[in-house]
């Protein structure tokens, strides 16, 4: 490895391949070394655009890389996860990390045994709205998150549960620090063979409640969570990056300039104000931090921020829902 810098190369060409491609080739700590795709023409194409080689097998492009972007389908990130691993090369994995638990569970051990960083690609960990809560302490009692977006026959290869809703599973998982007791689910096929619109309902060792819903047949996008905690109510949209927190505070305490008070409630000591705040979004690439993350990561020798362990835990859960909505179903059968 070049020094400062992690030779890097992108597996699986389609729409988000380009996309890792295209974020590669402005990382300044990563040299982007090429691509490779069964389709070796749109290879060439995307290769030709962003001034990197195209490969004719992995083989030759794993000779040549430290580390690579998995952007195939779903069905096939095991098999190619695995034999990279396997070839002492970094992996950055599009969500989910697998379609099975024993799948995933074999990558984090090979990762693991090699010494090598495995991110997973759960892209809304670095969503502007998100960001901003870094200097809040987020205890959830209660979330309620909405996932819906318009048809796409891109990524109907899996039920809308791993598809959709397991971006909002990783974020509950990762803010509510408590173990998964229970989950029920419903949800049916409408457009595809598999599931297409569902929702779930997480309770946590701690009390913690979420309330999860994912449609990938709905006429309007909407990507938005709702957290609920001891006197703060906070607002999450994923598609705007905006968030906004509503706050109690005791009365006696000064309102900062930038804050909105919306009066009191309660009487005598127990009285407290109402306070809202939008907390200054983060101008930032969602995708581009993501990867410059995991290079950055590979460069310093640390675990990624959103680890093979981390999509494990997501995809457990995922599965979770998915076997009781198949539950359901048989039971009406």
């Amino acid at each position: 490895m070049e020094k400062n810098k992690v030779k890097i190369g992108v597996i699986g060409i389609g729409h988000l391949g380009k996309l890792h491609t295209k974020m590669f080739a402005s990382i300044e700590e990563c040299e982007l070394v090429g691509v490779y795709d069964k389709d070796i023409d749109k290879a060439k194409l995307v290769a030709t655009e962003f001034n990197c080689l195209a490969f004719n097998s992995l083989h030759e492009l794993l000779d040549k890389v430290d580390a690579v972007s998995i952007a195939a389908i779903t069905s096939v990130h095991h098999e190619i996860g695995k034999y990279c691993l396997q070839k002492g090369v970094h992996i950055f994995i599009e969500k989910p990390i697998t379609v099975t638990i024993e799948e995933a569970e074999d990558l984090v051990q090979t990762a693991h045994e090699k010494r090598l960083n495995l991110q997973v690609g759960h892209i809304e960990r670095f969503n502007p709205a998100l960001l901003t809560l870094e200097k809040y302490n987020i205890e959830p009692k209660f979330i309620q998150t909405d996932r819906l977006a318009q048809f796409n026959p891109r990524g109907t290869d899996v039920a809308v549960v791993l598809d959709l809703m397991i971006h909002d599973i990783d974020i509950i998982l990762s803010l509510v620090k408590s173990e998964v007791a229970k989950v029920d689910a419903s949800g049916v096929a409408v457009v595809s063979d598999t599931i297409d619109i569902a929702n779930a309902r997480i309770e946590f060792e701690n009390g913690a409640v979420a309330n999860v819903t994912a449609s990938r047949i709905s006429q309007k996008k909407m990507r938005k969570m709702r957290i609920f905690q001891r006197d703060n109510y906070i607002s999450l949209d994923f598609t705007t990056g905006v968030s906004e927190v509503f706050r109690l505070v005791p009365s006696n305490v000064d309102v900062e300039s930038a804050h909105i008070n919306y009066g009191e409630i309660g009487i005598g000591e127990k009285k407290k104000k109402v306070i809202y705040e939008q907390p200054e979004q983060r101008e930032v690439n969602a995708l581009h931090y993501e990867l410059r993350l995991f290079i950055l990561s590979i460069l310093n020798k640390e675990k990624p921020l959103v680890s093979g362990e981390d999509g494990l835990r997501a995809l457990k859960v995922a599965r979770m829902i998915i076997e009781k909505i198949e539950e359901s179903v048989k039971k009406v059968l």
